[in-house]
């Protein structure tokens, strides 16, 4: 059972596990006293508070934008773990994950299932056509729903929702459109930089990073 304070070690010896706890602890607690986030982050987080349903691009979002082709002529991609580990607390908190794409691959049909995405439009050319039918089935508003974009096939449904969000690596016509850009690139945990900010948003950041500090 855990103390609220810790009997400090005698000199010489190693921190107890109790004290190695307070010591994380206090460092939480020192970082809660500093604001170290942007003023875009923080004027964007009442529009981020009501996001039910986060969806996304993949090339140049999900990933860094590079194709990589085979001998075979099979096409794989890079993904970024720590953007698929914020997608996971992301469901974890209730917020639905959901992806629109152009193009079509194996590979992201594969991180899909691993990442538990159901929501999943490949070879979606028209992707106005591919988000009605989930606005459909999901019964959101479009005040509740996100959507990452780097490029101008994405400007026709950054301009629908309500929370319209590009990495840094888009073009500035899709950066003029969006209310937030991230500081990192896609591929490069830009998804995960706004899964952070859809979190602390809705108030689930605090809960799900006190939870993986406590196990």
């Amino acid at each position: 059972m855990d103390n609220d304070s810790c009997t400090p070690s005698g000199p010489g010896a190693y921190p107890s596990d109790c004290e190695v706890r307070e010591g994380y602890r206090q460092l939480i607690r020192e970082k809660a006293k500093q604001n170290n986030r942007s003023q875009a982050w923080q004027t964007t987080l009442p529009k981020a508070r009501d996001i039910k349903l986060l969806l996304l691009d993949v090339d140049g979002v999900l990933t860094d934008g590079n194709l990589i082709y085979s001998h075979e002529g099979k096409e794989s991609k890079s993904f970024n773990t720590q953007d698929g580990f914020g997608l996971r607390m992301l469901q974890d908190a209730g917020v639905e994950v959901g992806i629109i794409t152009a193009r079509s691959s194996e590979a992201l049909e594969r991180r899909s299932k691993d990442l538990k995405i159901t929501l999943l439009y490949q070879g979606a050319a028209n992707k106005l056509v591919a988000y009605k039918e989930i606005v459909k089935a999901t019964r959101l508003k479009p005040f509740e729903i996100a959507y990452m974009g780097d490029d101008w096939l994405d400007m026709v449904l950054l301009k629908r929702v309500g929370l319209a969000v590009a990495p840094a690596n888009a073009v500035t016509e899709v950066k003029d459109m969006a209310h937030y850009t991230t500081e990192q690139s896609g591929g490069h945990g830009a998804v995960r930089e706004i899964c952070d900010l859809i979190l602390e948003a809705t108030g689930k950041y605090k809960e799900l990073y006190q939870r993986y500090m406590n196990k």
